[in-house]
């Protein structure tokens, strides 16, 4: 006989797990808040322009093939990929941007210009990070952290000490490169992970694998085509869409889930998916004796950060810029300490440019250009308009002394986002714009359970539980989910 389930948010792990659960036989509605599925990839349009709300990098691209073969399909058959090469530019001081090549031979030898012997040393960086990247990828962010027996294979114990879980990323990466931008090059995919580099897992060295192996892709039509493509997918396998629902109350009865209550409807379930913010989900939808985690409990928890993000379209093309740019031409230490130790706005920011039209000149008018802005900040900090002003013109003067213009006489269009809006729009613990951080006393069991402990047929998924926080772990959250459901709520046939 079929379960109900009812998944709350359609993000990449709600969509995920809704599609694997309908997949198997389960009768699966999934309701949604906003008039569109994606979460924080969402997108909106004006003015001519077509701007991806949130994540605008593409890495892992294995992680999207296993699970598009899941369901016995092709990427191909939902968006298009095409490789960045260079895969993105660093600005380092004033005249100094490295163009970082796709081709892993050619950014030896580019290494090899800035530090000799470093070459054969990325060969020995990589070959410790793709083991890394397959075991932790292929296995441990597959595990559903309920409980440490998970983890009691041998197999994975000594993978454990070969994995340098105890081993900080600023010791490791010191290890193989002397060179300070190289460092910081080894150090950029972590910055959002939540933590310092002195503070982070050397397992996540499988990132610069997954940047440097795997490479920078761009789907065609922009990163939302992944959301229309998985959304397409779940309603080939019977999911059923209730958007512009947003939900007011999870009504246990006992220790079950029996209903959630939207603002345009009620849904019986057997099984309730959480896709939501975590936090927000507990405060907002559960009586307070249904919550797993205290109010103190959820204070203690170290955050990734927030951000200001800046949605611009311009009247004439940059042909300065690539798609992705980094602006790592200030203190990266002390820019991230202002976010991970003593929590303030930045002194000097380091910024992110994406300049997606560059790739895809449908996404904006004929001789216009698509730009995004973003600067990693704190959580849980103020954020006044007048504040977004100020730091949108310390960033658009530091761009205009890299590229030789001023671009802001030509920027026509302009919208700011950032804690407040993250909040509102996602109900985002302290206005985080990334999850739960990466720490070592954050990982596996140590995170926000994916089960309830108080109501027995309540799950979560997404980026404030297992296995973490991005597109491809929120995908695999949603797959890893579903199966402990199958486990614990078999479909009696």
């Amino acid at each position: 006989m079929s379960k109900k389930v009812v998944v709350i948010g359609a993000g990449f792990s709600g969509l995920s797990a809704a599609t694997t659960l309908a997949a198997k036989g389960y009768n699966v509605k999934l309701v949604e808040k906003h008039n569109i599925a994606g979460g924080r990839a969402r997108i909106f349009e004006a003015e001519g322009f077509r701007y991806d709300m949130g994540p605008s990098w593409y890495w892992m691209p294995d992680v999207f093939e296993q699970y598009f073969a899941t369901f016995g399909k092709k990427v191909e058959q939902y968006y298009q990929l095409e490789r960045l090469n260079p895969s993105y530019r660093v600005y380092f001081e004033k005249n100094n941007a490295w163009d970082i090549p796709a081709n892993l031979n050619d950014f030896k030898d580019f290494l090899e210009t800035k530090e000799k012997g470093s070459a054969k040393q990325l060969d020995r960086f990589l070959a410790q990070a793709a083991y890394k990247y397959q075991v932790g990828i292929n296995d441990l962010v597959y595990k559903p952290s309920r409980s440490l027996l998970e983890f009691v294979d041998l197999r994975l114990l000594m993978a454990l000490f070969r994995m340098d879980v105890f081993t900080s990323m600023h010791k490791h990466i010191r290890r193989f490169f002397k060179h300070p931008h190289i460092i910081q090059l080894m150090e950029f995919p972590i910055l959002f992970l939540g933590a310092l580099p002195q503070n982070t897992p050397a397992l996540y060295s499988l990132m610069n694998y997954a940047d440097i192996a795997l490479g920078t892709w761009y789907p065609k039509g922009g990163m939302y085509e992944i959301v229309r493509g998985m959304q397409r997918l779940a309603e080939e396998n019977g999911v059923e869409f209730f958007f512009s629902h947003e939900v007011q109350k999870i009504e246990v009865m006992g220790k079950n889930a029996k209903k959630v209550i939207t603002s345009k409807g009620d849904f019986e379930a057997d099984v309730v998916v959480v896709s939501a913010d975590y936090h927000h989900a507990e405060t907002n939808f559960l009586a307070s004796e249904h919550r797993s985690y205290s109010e103190k409990y959820w204070d203690s928890r170290t955050m990734a950060p927030s951000s200001f993000l800046y949605y611009l379209g311009l009247n004439k093309k940059v042909p300065q810029l690539l798609h992705h740019n980094l602006f790592f031409d200030t203190d990266f230490d002390k820019h991230a300490r202002e976010i991970y130790q003593t929590p303030k706005m930045p002194t000097d920011p380091l910024f992110y440019t994406s300049v997606p039209s560059i790739t895809d000149p449908n996404i904006a008018p004929e001789g216009h250009e698509n730009m995004f802005i973003l600067i990693p900040i704190a959580p849980n900090l103020e954020d006044p308009e007048n504040l977004r002003e100020h730091y949108y013109n310390v960033v658009m003067e530091r761009l205009a002394q890299h590229i030789g213009e001023d671009l802001r006489p030509h920027v026509i269009y302009k919208r700011n986002y950032s804690h407040q809006d993250f909040m509102q729009d996602y109900g985002a613990y302290k206005g985080n714009a990334y999850g739960l951080a990466n720490t070592l006393m954050q990982t596996a069991i140590l995170k926000p359970s994916l089960k309830s402990k108080k109501v027995n047929n309540l799950y979560y998924t997404g980026q404030l539980t297992v296995p973490g926080p991005g597109v491809p772990p929120s995908l695999i959250s949603g797959q890893v989910v579903a199966k402990e459901i199958a486990k614990d709520f078999a479909i009696i046939p």
